[in-house]
């Protein structure tokens, strides 16, 4: 029975039940809950084909403003055939790994194009086109990455899908209109419409083998054709890899495709780009005016960090950052500032899509070419409310321009989005803990109102059974009264009394509760004021030893100070002494300089009057023999004070 369903139906069937199988392991994945909207991981892709010789895989991304974005991503092992056919919307690809040709035509002439890693093209709406991969030598499959996108001329139907299959078409006609259609033979018809359908890819044919599968779509393209279009026309495409980058240093390189190097992406919104950074880079913070990115990562894994432009909705617009890996897609709005940043074990390679073929001129924040550089630093220091210094150190430290060595920025950028969703996840659970107890008080409540409800119904019903056993014994009291109505009588006196007991009992019990009650509570308010008391106590007992404390610190520091003044009293008495000694010394030596110098004043003036006498003598005469020998004798004598004094004088100096 499914034979019978269209494709486009089946590539329905499967995506509903991949969702079913796949839909509570997408809400479970290790990422945080704003990025889900920028961020398809690798195996939350839907699986639209899978056969032995390929597979078809697809992703819907949204930027939360736009989209979604649809995306495929076609795998054929060597020498495999995607069978042809008819877009519903501009496709974009790039060929990832492999290579192979590319067949199509828009209705005028057949074109083929060889197709290798690297290669970038554009196929308009309305082509028909198939995909055959080479047998080569490392037999390496060929990969894919393409997007479908919205142009001018039509909408991109999500319910129709991005193509459907020709045989579809075709056969989706009865086989009169068909053979009035085609004019061709009854057995034509029959065995076509009698084949049973093929997979979309199936191994590829050869000049010498063909296939039932190929003859068959050949057949059908050629009907389509009218069998005129014979020739076909060689075309070339753009190979990103073999181009000259936009920009270049030793952190990576960047590449962008626009309508002025691919010539087919005129009159498309889509064009490409391509990054790579080396290990621990980042292309520095950025945003796009022109266009929405839409990336796949082709190798290595990294950071990307996403800023809301703006505040005006913060449940709605936040800054997020997320992980990627090989075969991750993820999106950025345009005027979003972003940064991609590779870990320090690998480089980070990712390709991508933009929402325009005109040329974007992403505006960066830092380097070189920092659009803030072009405005008035002025201006600048005021919006940030710091120095203009400190606006010209912000903005010309960093010398080098678009990608950036950022070593470790991504292992810490991990560690942040790790915390944050360790954050969400217990936010998760204490609003989902929240929300149970909030469930079981209303459940609660529902029950208690219910026993409520149960329970006046219930004593409603015992008033009626009282009421009805009232008025029964009334009746037989009535009954009863015109023949003993004395016993009534004591009957009543009784009952009064019983009513009396019972309300005494009553009364007593309730006294009884009541002074228990209050024992309890005398009890409870005993204890109270022993422990009120016992921690008063602690706490006066507390404060006792900490004044008790502070005294002897302040005792202490009294001694301390007391010791210190008496020492510097003896010290001062003891500098006393010492410069009172030194005086006394100083007036000695004064003293005993002043009476050398007496002596020596005394023995030079002696020596003068001597001198003079013997002038005297001299001029005057022979001297008597006991003159001369005085005055020898005199001589002599002053000869030995000379020296006496001399002795004592340098005594007195040396002391």
């Amino acid at each position: 029975m499914l034979q019978k369903l269209p494709f486009s139906s089946l590539l329905s069937l499967l995506f509903f039940g991949l969702l079913l199988l796949c839909g509570s392991e997408a809400l479970s994945e290790d990422v945080p809950a704003g990025v889900r909207t920028y961020l398809v991981k690798r195996g939350h892709r839907r699986s639209l084909v899978v056969t032995e010789h390929g597979e078809i895989s697809a992703a819907e991304i949204s930027t939360g403003t736009k989209g979604p974005y649809h995306i495929q991503f076609f795998t054929l092992e060597p020498n495999s055939l995607l069978l042809p056919v008819l877009l519903h919307a501009d496709m974009v690809f790039y060929v990832h790994t492999g290579n192979g040709k590319l067949s199509w035509t828009d209705g005028t002439e057949m074109k083929r194009m060889n197709l290798q890693r690297g290669d970038v093209y554009r196929l308009q709406a309305g082509s028909v086109f198939f995909v055959q991969s080479n047998q080569d030598s490392e037999r390496q499959r060929m990969r894919i990455h393409a997007i479908f996108s919205n142009t001018d001329e039509d909408v991109y139907e999500p319910s129709i899908g991005a193509y459907s299959s020709i045989r579809d078409m075709v056969l989706g006609f009865d086989r009169k209109v068909l053979q009035a259609a085609f004019k061709v033979p009854e057995e034509v018809l029959e065995e076509i419409t009698s084949a049973t359908k093929p997979p979309a890819v199936v191994p590829a044919v050869t000049k010498d083998r063909k296939s039932v599968y190929w003859e068959l779509e050949d057949r059908l393209v050629g009907i389509l054709m009218g069998n005129k279009h014979k020739k076909t026309k060689e075309t070339k495409t753009f190979n990103i890899l073999d181009a000259d980058p936009d920009f270049e240093n030793c952190n990576g390189w960047s590449l962008t495709v626009d309508k002025h190097r691919l010539r087919s992406l005129r009159h498309s919104n889509i064009g490409i780009f391509m990054v790579n950074l080396t290990k621990g880079s980042m292309m520095g913070p950025h945003w796009n005016p022109m266009a929405t990115e839409i990336a796949v990562v082709l190798h290595g894994h990294g950071m990307v960090r996403v800023v809301c432009p703006s505040t005006a909705n913060e449940s709605e617009c936040k800054n997020v950052r997320f992980k990627v890996k090989e075969g991750d897609v993820f999106a950025v709005s345009r005027f979003h500032p972003m940064a991609q940043m590779s870990f320090n074990n690998d480089s980070f390679v990712f390709m991508g899509f933009s929402t325009s073929p005109k040329r974007n001129h992403p505006q960066f924040l830092t380097g070189k070419r920092s659009i803030l550089r072009t405005l008035d630093r002025g201006i600048l220091a005021v919006s940030f409310n710091v120095t203009n210094t400190t606006m010209d150190q912000l903005l010309n430290a960093q010398e080098k321009a678009l990608i950036l060595d950022c070593t470790s920025c991504a292992e810490e950028e991990e560690t942040k989005m790790k915390e944050e969703i360790e954050k969400e996840r217990q936010e998760e659970e204490a609003r989902k803990s929240k929300e149970e107890e909030e469930k079981e008080r209303e459940e609660e409540e529902a029950r208690k109102k219910e026993e409520e409800k149960e329970r006046e119904e219930e004593e409603a019903q015992k008033r009626e059974e009282e009421e009805e056993q009232a008025k029964k014994r009334e009746e037989e009291e009535r009954e009863r009264e015109a023949a003993a109505a004395k016993k009534r009588e004591e009957e009543e006196r009784e009952r009064e009394r019983e009513e009396e007991e019972a309300k005494k009992r009553e009364e007593e019990k309730e006294r009884e509760e009541e002074e228990a009650k209050k024992r309890e509570e005398e009890k409870e308010r005993e204890r109270e004021e022993e422990e009120t008391r016992k921690r008063e106590e602690e706490k006066r007992q507390k404060e006792e030893e900490r004044r008790r404390e502070q005294e002897e610190a302040e005792r202490e520091r009294r001694r301390q100070e007391e010791e210190e003044k008496q020492r510097q009293e003896e010290e001062e008495q003891e500098e006393a002494r010492r410069r009172e000694e030194e005086k006394r010394q100083q007036e000695e030596q004064r003293q005993r300089e002043e009476a050398a110098r007496r002596e020596h004043e005394e023995a030079r003036r002696q020596e003068e009057e001597k001198a003079k006498e013997r002038e005297r003598r001299e001029g005057g005469g022979e001297q008597p023999e006991e003159e001369e020998v005085e005055a020898r004798k005199e001589d002599q004598e002053r000869k030995g004070d000379e020296g006496i004094g001399r002795r004592t004088l340098r005594k007195v100096w040396n002391l």
